[in-house]
């Protein structure tokens, strides 16, 4: 295949947390194949704290030097005033918008119950918020244009991850919004929407043993094979006309690639004219978390179907 067939000129794309880490690498690629971008970011803490114009800008003057078109915003998403001017920034600069990406993250680390609210809120009003309110703000033009591309950032953090709870739990939020997002676009035509799980050392994951939770042990050529460069031409894909995949979370990273789905194992029936009791769930639960003959629902009515289909 020739790198040709994957240009994106006249295309318009926003990255979200763009200063810095993955977003600077998706909006590099994004531009080295044609884009016009919106570099956003916010330049604040890992933590989210303070601001700083900055990042934005050194990205923005490193995609123009290299030949490629970007401009700087720094409007932050964690409001729904802020994403819609974003949204704003490449309507005014370039006229249109084709490609979402939100990326834009904070980690605050702390364990349960030290956990506490502000902790939590301050989390979701970037990660999941933001994504909600980018992508609604993005969504009309999708709409009036008949074409778009959104792609989310999730998290293999959400697993589980000592002292990474509401990090978690906002990741976990915004696959779940992807998933039936992805549902609705199917009636929308030209609009994907799909989600990337990076695995890379980003800021967030700074105050962390990412590369010994990875591997078991922390070596230079680990730490170079978790760039983030490595996850970005995922990103350049899924940007792509031709994507093929829709509402799906595509785990990439150290020079892997791979499709994380949701599966279901076909369980044990009750086949009893009485509801079944303590005592079978005990007898059965071998049988119950089999695996051998797991299935991956399409949406909640395929899964639906599976599940209830001795009642049809």
């Amino acid at each position: 295949m020739s790198i040709d067939q994957f240009r994106l000129d006249d295309r318009v794309a926003i990255v979200t947390g763009a200063g810095r880490g993955l977003g600077r690498a998706h909006a590099i690629l994004l531009a080295s194949l044609g884009a016009k971008v919106v570099v956003n970011d916010f330049g604040g803490s890992k933590e989210g704290v303070g601001s700083d114009t900055q990042p934005a800008n050194e990205v923005v003057a490193e995609i123009i030097a290299d030949g490629g078109i970007a401009v700087a915003d720094t409007n932050s998403v964690s409001t729904p005033e802020g994403c819609a001017a974003i949204v704003d920034t490449a309507i005014r600069e370039f006229g249109r918008l084709d490609i979402l990406v939100n990326n834009a993250g904070i980690s605050r680390w702390a364990s349960f119950p030290e956990a506490d609210a502000e902790n939590l809120e301050v989390t979701l009003d970037v990660h999941l918020r933001g994504t909600w309110h980018m992508t609604r703000s993005a969504w009309p033009h999708f709409e009036k244009q008949e074409y778009g591309r959104i792609i989310n950032t999730v998290s293999t953090g959400m697993l589980g991850l000592p002292s990474n709870l509401a990090y978690a739990t906002a990741k976990g939020a915004v696959l779940g919004f992807t998933r039936s997002l992805a549902y609705q676009a199917r009636s929308t035509p030209g609009i994907l929407v799909n989600a990337v799980s990076p695995n890379a050392m980003t800021r967030p994951s700074e105050t962390t043993d990412k590369a010994g939770v990875v591997s078991g042990q922390v070596t230079d050529a680990r730490l170079a094979a978790m760039q983030t460069n490595t996850v970005s031409p995922l990103v350049g894909y899924l940007a792509q006309e031709s994507c093929p995949v829709n509402g799906e979370i595509i785990v990439a990273g150290a020079g892997r690639f791979g499709r994380w789905f949701q599966g279901f194992t076909n369980g044990w029936l009750n086949e009893s004219a009485e509801p079944a009791s303590v005592e079978s769930i005990a007898s059965h639960w071998e049988e119950i978390n089999d695996m051998e003959d797991f299935y991956v629902p399409t949406d909640l009515y395929d899964w639906s179907a599976r599940f209830m289909s001795q009642l049809n």
